[in-house]
């Protein structure tokens, strides 16, 4: 009886092996196996299909503090599609209530100053000493060719990865501010309704552009590293004015006299800024973050300045401008949207462009006929 088998290959002729051929009788080439399908067969496709939670059911998952339905929500805040940004403001409001028993706490530096190694040693630490459940908001810069990003920030915090009381979530920076992504603020609302009650930020570390991550955390900390220029350099980095804390990683072996050295250039520098707001002087410390040596110090000077801040009231004076300054920033967004989402404005947009490029008008005459068009439509 034959055997109908459909993976077998064709059989092999003397034209394709010359080695068949009479002439050759101690060589044999046999038939061999054809390519299968990369496809299981047996895959049933909605096995693995996710439960959709509606608004409703999405906040009592997050008030449980289930990490699933975190996720989810954070995936449907980040989304552009305006169906899911409804259903999200939703969860939000609905959160709102629930949120702000937390501490902020944002996390700058140049690249490769540590930020990410930094970020699990300072949050294994808090958690031993202070308990409580920590999330920590990863930003990573998104490619301004393809739109996207790595997100592999979560790898290089192997302790906090692995806690059970510890939430790390990587989102892309989407061409945002201070390498901030644009939904940061609303996430920090969720997690803080989840039961985190404390926050870490990390920023893509750009330099100058940190603004945005100032406006949504308590404390903002700059890590820096030794070998960064002279005292001239510390004062015409903008970022060094919103610190409240700057601290000199990778203090460690041959590099400790680098680092105190450093410190004293910064803490030089800061003498040519007026005095903060809060009336906090910033404070310049050194540590490793490798070692995980210098971290409880890092941290005591951290809550002293919420303990300091606190005793003068301008903590919660900072909360109110922040939301304030929220707001304002949620209208520009709004009308951008409805600017660039506007069927007749995106028609004009093509002429206009067109009319800039043949040199017809300039590029302010063509954006102030745009919106003169979008202002007559209101």
């Amino acid at each position: 009886m034959e055997t109908n088998n459909s993976h077998q290959a064709p059989e092999a002729t003397a034209e394709q092996h010359p080695e068949n051929s009479a002439e050759f009788p101690g060589l044999q080439v046999n038939s061999g196996v054809s390519q299968q399908s990369i496809i299981n067969p047996y895959l049933k496709r909605g096995r693995f299909h996710r439960r959709e939670f509606n608004a409703s059911e999405m906040v009592e998952g997050i008030l449980r503090g289930d990490v699933t339905v975190l996720s989810q929500a954070v995936t449907l805040i980040e989304s552009v599609n305006p169906a899911h940004q409804q259903k999200a403001q939703e969860v939000i409001e609905k959160c709102l209530p629930y949120s702000g028993k937390s501490v902020r706490i944002g996390i700058s530096g140049v690249p490769g100053a540590g930020k990410s190694t930094s970020i699990d040693e300072f949050g294994i630490h808090l958690l031993k000493e202070k308990g409580g459940r920590l999330a920590v908001l990863a930003i990573d810069p998104s490619s301004e060719r393809t739109k996207g990003s790595i997100l592999g920030d979560k790898t290089r915090m192997e302790k906090l990865a692995v806690h059970p009381d510890s939430f790390i979530r990587p989102s892309p920076s989407a061409g945002s501010l201070g390498g901030v992504a644009r939904k940061t603020r609303e996430t920090i609302i969720l997690c803080e309704a989840a039961g985190f009650d404390k926050i870490f930020v990390e920023t893509v570390g750009v330099g100058q552009s940190e603004t945005a991550c100032h406006s949504m955390v308590d404390f903002f900390l700059l890590i820096q590293v030794a070998g960064t220029g002279d005292e001239l350099q510390g004062i015409k980095r903008g970022i060094m004015e919103i610190s409240d804390g700057i601290v000199i990683n990778k203090c460690d072996g041959d590099n400790v006299d680098r680092c105190q050295m450093a410190a004293t250039n910064f803490r030089n520098a800061l003498h040519f800024f007026p005095m903060p707001e809060s009336g906090w002087t910033p404070k310049v410390l050194c540590y490793s973050g490798f070692y995980g040596t210098g971290v409880k110090e890092v941290w005591d000077m951290i809550y002293q300045y919420f303990d300091f801040v606190k005793a003068n009231g301008y903590f919660d004076y900072r909360r109110q401008e922040q939301a304030k300054y929220w707001m304002y920033e949620s209208i520009n967004e709004q009308l951008r949207l409805s600017f660039y989402n506007n069927p007749t404005i995106q028609k004009q947009l093509k002429v206009s462009e067109q009319a800039v490029l043949n040199g017809h008008k300039t590029s302010f005459v063509a954006a102030q006929d745009l919106l003169d068009l979008y202002y007559s439509m209101i």
